[in-house]
């Protein structure tokens, strides 16, 4: 396709001659469901030097994964187990009494209270992207990015 067919296709869309095909727009609608308002994107730290690994993937599968934002970090440990994941983490430090975490998968989410070390575990996951979301008492939520975890 040339230059002057993009063009073309793309005032055909922005003048509303071509309707938005249904399962994009439902695509669209559940990812907008998926947000976290007011979140704190927590950035990706490299783990090759902090726990001395040849990589983030190790030979059993399992993948370390670290995440800060301000003061707090987030570990995490993603392995896979009969075609479902697990994952396992800990926020440090610890936010505070009522924090819990949430981990999210496109269909399904998991909850869990903090143990008094900060850690948390979810077992039984549907393969494919994973979200990790804290909540903080009095403070913004702070999550991960969307991570791709195939079996």
């Amino acid at each position: 396709m040339n230059d002057d067919a993009y063009l073309i296709a793309a005032l055909r869309l922005a003048s509303g001659d071509d309707p938005i095909p249904a399962r994009v727009s439902r695509a669209a609608r559940e990812l907008y469901s998926l947000r976290v308002p007011d979140v704190v994107t927590a950035d990706d730290v490299d783990t090759t030097v902090t726990w001395k690994v040849r990589s983030v993937s190790g030979d059993d599968g399992m993948r370390l994964l670290r995440f800060a934002a301000k003061e707090y970090v987030l570990d995490l440990e993603v392995s896979a187990d009969d075609g479902l994941i697990n994952v396992a983490g800990q926020v440090t430090p610890h936010p505070g009494a009522g924090s819990l975490v949430d981990v999210r998968t496109p269909s399904a989410t998991a909850s869990r209270g903090l143990s008094a070390t900060g850690q948390f575990a979810c077992a039984g996951l549907p393969p494919g992207w994973v979200h990790v979301i804290c909540y903080r008492p009095g403070q913004p939520p702070l999550a991960t990015r969307w991570l791709r975890v195939r079996p």
